[in-house]
């Protein structure tokens, strides 16, 4: 694959390989509701969570590979271990002395059970919004240690072709945990199917006005978000699922937009424990999958639709988290 010319970024940034993505909105000191309605997409890449088990060694692992030393083993979960970007991660860490392992789980619900357990070393499937409801429910000290895409979320339609088309009274099936079923209310309330009340941070359906939506919704679990597509006039997928399920990204009716004010808390992460956050063969794995190479693979692998971010320091990422936290615990 041959390697596209890249420029430097600076914080808040997010870019396709051709540096031609929109810009993420500067960081805000002080900002309303960190969740907002968007207009394209975007989702943590976050749904069902495959898990991949990665081995990888530390910085001198070439020269430590040569004298014929053992490679360090990281163990990483993440949610799409089939996609040919991990192989080329992979490779680039053989190069380092560092062997990559895979093992799938295909439940969100896992992999930052699996990190705080110490089944796996670092997790790569998460937005910071889902990663800080994780903290809250569970007060497991999970912290991010570098930034990846923002992965789509869409609203795709077997019956309809446009989000015009969409009947009153239509029913739209979206994702029932926390985080990404206030995104698809967001999504939702953008594409002007449904008037949210209450809870601007993390709304539920309860906080649907009925009476002035055109569509009501099902909550259904991510995972099944693709297989309720021919059931219901609409349904909020995230990519990765929309992938398994050999959907076009691209052919959402609808998505919110990466570029949008309220994109940041849905940055995706390389999260580790807090006590080995700061372990220099982590950090490693982290400059490795922003490898040029690696990135094109990431981006083309979503049909061109995610959005590479760079520019945000682990402080900046770690400041994020405990600003969405408050706002959680605000929230009750």
């Amino acid at each position: 694959m041959s390697e596209t010319p890249r420029t430097p970024v600076t914080p808040g940034t997010p870019r396709t390989p051709d540096s031609s993505a929109p810009r993420l909105p500067e960081r805000r000191k002080n900002r309303a509701p960190l969740i907002v309605g968007g207009a394209l997409a975007a989702a943590a890449g976050l749904v069902a969570a495959t898990l991949v088990v990665v081995n990888l060694s530390d910085a001198s692992s070439s020269e430590a590979a040569a004298d014929g030393a053992e490679p360090t083993v990281v163990r990483i979960g993440v949610s799409d271990e089939s996609l040919p970007y991990w192989a080329i991660l992979q490779e680039k860490a053989a190069d380092e002395n560092i062997t990559i392992e895979t093992v799938n789980f295909t439940d969100y619900l896992q992999p930052n059970p699996a990190l705080a357990d110490d089944q796996v070393d670092l997790n790569a499937f998460q937005h910071l919004r889902f990663l800080a409801q994780h903290r809250v429910d569970t007060g497991d000290d999970l912290v991010p240690i570098a930034s990846t895409i923002i992965v789509p979320l869409g609203l795709y339609s077997e019956r309809w072709e446009s989000v015009d088309e969409i009947p009153e009274g239509g029913e739209i099936a979206i994702p029932n945990d926390p985080s990404n079923q206030a995104r698809a209310l967001f999504v939702l309330e953008a594409a002007g199917l449904v008037t949210l009340t209450g809870d601007e941070f993390a709304p539920t359906p309860a906080d649907i006005d009925t009476e002035a939506s055109r569509v009501s919704v099902i909550t259904v679990d991510a995972a099944q978000t693709a297989l309720s597509l021919p059931s219901v006039d609409g349904s909020i997928i995230n990519n990765n699922f929309a992938k398994d399920a050999d959907i076009d990204p691209n052919s959402a009716i609808f998505a919110d937009d990466p570029s949008s004010a309220g994109a940041q808390p849905y940055i995706n992460l390389i999260v580790a424990r807090a006590d080995e956050a700061d372990d220099p063969v982590f950090e490693r794995v982290a400059e490795l999958y922003h490898d040029p190479e690696v990135l094109d693979s990431v981006v083309e692998s979503s049909e061109g639709t995610a959005v590479v971010v760079e520019g945000f320091s682990v402080e900046d990422l770690r400041d994020l988290l405990a600003e969405i936290e408050t706002e959680i615990t605000a929230e009750g």
